[in-house]
């Protein structure tokens, strides 16, 4: 079965945010969890991500293992692996991934957090950033902004950023933010110990130098959505385990 999500078209390329229906995994994990660090078998996990790849119609996938860090991996030359050729990569200890390699998928995996998918279409080169709380905190977007501007000439206010599904202004309970998030942040609260983190980064993506009109911001909560998965809701719930959803970029041969 293939996964029911619309593929998003942008000038040289293809991008998709994928929620939790149309995979093979069970449990907590059903269906299409593409995570092989929350406890789903590993054959499984692959065949989401093949899945995801053919809807795609990418030739090789880069994901992360994702550590709230500000790391960043650009890959700069066609994908090969010494002992199989193309395989697919996941990059340790990193959260945003560059290319500006046609037909190489690059995956961002999140359960409220954001997967903020990034291209400039004059340039050719596409990023995807992992961006939660921590993320915004140290902010992760500026960071790969500036790397994008350095290493591949773009032009901030040339780039597109497009914000996926993710803890919403509705579910972004933070009872220890005095502790956590900067006093800056506190412009963002609709109401007490509730943080709207799409506008808080909406508004670190303007400061970086996008455009307003260049930034696309989420209408879904993972938390609300039932579609997706969401880390806030197992937990609710009393489940130690969930699956995590997959959002990809790709430029186009």
């Amino acid at each position: 079965m293939n996964p029911p999500y619309p593929i998003i078209d942008f000038p040289g390329g293809h991008c998709l945010f994928a929620g939790r229906l149309g995979g093979v995994s069970g449990g907590p994990y059903a269906s299409l969890n593409v995570g092989f660090h929350v406890g789903d078998h590993d054959d499984l996990v692959l065949e989401n991500r093949r899945l995801l790849k053919n809807l795609l119609g990418a030739t090789y996938l880069v994901s992360a293992r994702q550590t709230h860090s500000v790391n960043i991996f650009t890959l700069t030359a066609p994908p090969v692996c010494s002992d199989r050729p193309r395989a697919d990569r996941e990059i340790a200890d990193c959260d945003a991934l560059i290319t500006d390699q046609p037909g190489v998928a690059l995956m961002i995996q999140h359960a409220d957090c954001q997967p903020v998918l990034v291209y400039e279409p004059n340039r050719r080169v596409v990023a995807a950033i992992h961006n939660g709380w921590r993320g915004s905190v140290a902010n992760i977007l500026a960071a790969t902004v500036a790397h994008l501007r350095a290493e591949f000439h773009c032009r901030p206010q040339d780039l597109r950023a497009l914000i996926g599904p993710s803890l919403g202004p509705c579910c972004g309970e933070f009872v220890g933010y005095r502790e956590h998030l900067p006093p800056t942040f506190q412009r963002f609260m609709p109401r007490a110990d509730h943080f709207n983190f799409w506008r808080i980064s909406e508004w670190q993506l303007l400061e970086a130098g996008l455009a307003a009109e260049h930034i696309q911001l989420p209408t879904v909560c993972t938390r609300c959505q039932r579609d997706f998965f969401s880390h806030r809701r197992a937990m609710a719930t009393g489940l130690a385990a969930t699956g995590r959803n997959a959002s990809l970029i790709m430029l186009t041969v």
